[in-house]
């Protein structure tokens, strides 16, 4: 299976961020994403990114002033947490 690509040259943060999480919602648990940016920016946007939701950064790298990232949808869902106070067993 090819990885689905996400071209986001020329947009500034947080658009590279916003429209890898669109994305990313679409795949299948697993999956991969790479992204192609130009915002200096995105480097510690993706990894702050990954970091809170879960996904992994596989790798990043730049060459010519564009940014690839590589990112694995994370394997589930997290669990909603019940609200209020929990019900003694």
């Amino acid at each position: 299976m090819s990885d689905t690509v996400l071209d986001v040259k020329g947009l500034r943060c947080p658009l590279p961020v916003l429209r890898a999480n669109r994305v990313l919602r679409g795949l299948p648990p697993g999956t991969q994403l790479r992204v192609l940016a130009t915002d200096r920016a995105s480097v510690a946007d993706f990894q702050a990114f990954c970091r809170e939701t879960g996904h992994a950064l596989v790798a990043f790298s730049e060459e010519a002033g564009v940014f690839r990232f590589l990112i694995r949808r994370r394997a589930n869902e997290p669990e909603e947490k019940p609200e209020g106070p929990e019900t003694p067993r």
